[in-house]
């Protein structure tokens, strides 16, 4: 679908695609018409490893994913990762005299920057951007990882299920391992949120897409274990592991709860009596 905008809205660079029109960079006064265009592999990249392993045995991974990324099996049947190209388009034709009027040219294509821009609002030019889809990877993994040893430890410890927990708090109050806190569940919210949303906005201030993820120093990384560049890699590729492992850990918790209403220890505990 087109839709007609400024130019000036879109964050990147256009090249002339059409021989008679030597533009390079766009800066002209008029609205141009655009429209989405097919998604387009960039140029193939030499992969790290020729025998690399695959999620699916003797498949052949996808141009875009070249395994420069930790933990890259060449996933991604749908193509969400591959880079987006918008076309820009001259205006139709509209002379009223004439029976039909000409549909514009495509004059350029937008190449949108992945690099990350100083804005702690919106780090990146580009949403859906391969680097973007890791940095989301790796941080819902990371919630999915605490989020599953929560589930399991608030079961084994209290014997609530960790989708009640919720409805303990509001007829008990706040307590954390039996002990009552002096928060009510308001102000609780309020915390995280306020917290969360500052480490947040810290998070996104950093334009170094490895620091992003990966701080280290001090408070990240008290113990030097990712001091070494070979095992900091082994790191990375366990940690990825890990998360993806816990998302789909908590999904089945999920589907669980919805279902049968009870927590993954008991169903588990459950499971191993039948048999």
């Amino acid at each position: 679908m087109a839709a007609t905008m400024p130019s000036s809205l879109f964050a990147g660079r256009f090249k002339a695609v059409n021989k008679n029109v030597g533009i390079t960079k766009l800066a002209l006064p008029v609205q141009a018409r655009f429209s989405f265009g097919k998604k387009k592999a960039p140029p193939p990249k030499k992969s790290q490893s020729v025998n690399r392993p695959m999620w699916l045995p003797g498949s052949k991974p996808p141009e875009w994913l070249d395994g420069s990324l930790v933990g890259d099996y060449g996933f991604d049947p749908l193509g969400l990762g591959k880079p987006a190209e918008y076309l820009q388009y001259e205006l139709d034709s509209l002379d009223q005299n004439l029976a039909k009027n000409v549909s514009g040219d495509v004059i350029g294509k937008l190449i949108v920057d992945e690099e990350i821009r100083p804005t702690a609002f919106k780090p990146y030019n580009e949403a859906f951007s391969l680097q973007r889809f890791r940095e989301c990877e790796v941080i819902h993994g990371r919630w999915a990882m605490l989020g599953v040893l929560g589930a399991l430890a608030v079961e084994a410890f209290t014997g609530v299920y960790w989708q009640d927990a919720g409805k303990v708090e509001l007829v008990e109050g706040s307590s954390y391992f039996g002990l009552p806190l002096p928060f009510n569940l308001t102000s609780l919210i309020w915390i995280e949120v306020l917290l969360l949303g500052f480490i947040e906005f810290q998070r996104n201030a950093e334009l170094d897409p490895e620091i992003r993820l990966y701080p280290g120093g001090k408070y990240f990384d008290p113990f030097g274990l990712a001091a070494d560049p070979e095992r900091k890699d082994l790191l990375k590729l366990a940690e990825i592991k890990h998360a993806r492992l816990a998302m789909v850990a908590f999904l089945i918790f999920g589907i669980q709860a919805l279902y049968t209403g009870k927590g993954p220890l008991i169903l588990f505990f459950d499971l191993l009596g039948k048999k």
